[in-house]
């Protein structure tokens, strides 16, 4: 390339970042410049990983750990789930402070420690919770060897365990941390569970893949779904008109969920004890005990000429 060649590639470059830093100001809402840092996305998955680990000892990080060393690893954990939970949270609320054009924030960061300290509180209660949802899962599936298998291995459950780290700061009303917490699941494990949720003891997801649990969804106990699985919102028409209102079905207790099933809308309510069968779709509520099923189609079989299969033998191939 000539000297002459060069000079206007450069210069063409340079044009193109002038209107690339163009946009930014036309578009201002998505880019994030001379103002307060965002939370880090990495730091936050990091720290799903962490709160694993803390969650299942010897399962995740560190393994052969002795019943003395214990206390020290969970208070070191705890201590750099603490500080680098603070820190995102702080930096969550200032984020929602100044985009709502409040300007400074004075009380990000005693509010950022509270918060870091309830769900720090909370551990023990999540590990109940997942214990249950970890037994459920095993009772539930007969391929299950053991709760080591399905606490190693199943997308469901690793879904689960992060929705419910995620949903503890969602109830302590954290901005964008949640979503991103779930959002990594969802990358992971296909399985699209929003933090708002509010999901019951023994919950078992088997498979998972394609699985979607809206926002204003209400599960009971001991509930199980299959792949395929969408808990969602009858229409969305009204955008960000229907903000806080209930959108996503209710499940009641001992519900079981068969592949593929669509159940719609805020006002449908699937009762207690019942049954949904595959590939179903229901916008109307239904009553405890009752299994819901789509007709079978009919199939139809045709016999086909018996083709002979003559094994060919393959040609030489020289190097």
């Amino acid at each position: 390339m000539s000297a002459k060649n060069k000079t206007e590639h450069k210069a063409d470059l340079g044009q193109l970042g002038e209107e690339i830093v163009a946009t930014y100001k036309s578009h201002p809402e998505s880019q994030y410049i001379g103002a307060t840092h965002l939370p880090n996305r990495d730091i936050i998955i990091s720290l799903v990983g962490t709160i694993r680990e803390l969650l299942f000892p010897g399962f995740f990080g560190r393994q052969n750990l002795s019943e003395a060393e214990l206390p020290f690893h969970v208070n070191s954990m705890l201590g750099t789930i603490r500080d680098l939970l603070f820190e995102q949270i702080r930096r969550a609320i200032q984020h929602q402070h100044q985009r709502s054009g409040k300007g400074e924030c004075p009380d990000c960061d005693l509010t950022a420690a509270a918060i870091t300290d309830e769900f720090i509180g909370a551990i023990p209660r999540l590990r109940e919770a997942l214990a249950k949802d970890a037994q459920a899962a095993f009772d539930g599936d007969p391929a299950a060897s053991n709760l080591d298998e399905i606490i190693f291995c199943y997308p469901g459950y690793l879904a689960i365990s992060i929705y419910r780290i995620a949903h503890e700061l969602h109830q302590l009303v954290v901005p964008l941390i949640p979503r991103i917490m779930t959002e990594y699941a969802h990358s992971l494990t296909g399985i699209d569970i929003h933090p708002g949720a509010q999901i019951g003891d023994y919950f078992f997801i088997d498979h998972g893949t394609g699985v979607v649990i809206g926002e204003t969804t209400i599960i009971g106990k001991n509930v199980k779904i299959y792949q395929g699985v969408t808990l969602g919102a009858l229409s969305t028409r009204g955008g960000q008109t229907l903000r806080g209102k209930k959108r996503h079905p209710t499940i009641e207790d001992n519900v079981m969920i068969y592949p593929n099933a669509s159940i719609l809308g805020g006002e449908t309510v699937i009762g207690q004890g019942a049954t949904i069968n595959g590939n179903v779709f229901i916008t109307q509520s239904v009553p405890p005990n009752t299994r819901v099923s789509v007709k079978h189609p009919e199939l139809q079989y045709r016999n086909r000429p018996a083709v002979e299969f003559v094994q060919q033998t393959p040609p030489d191939f020289q190097i």
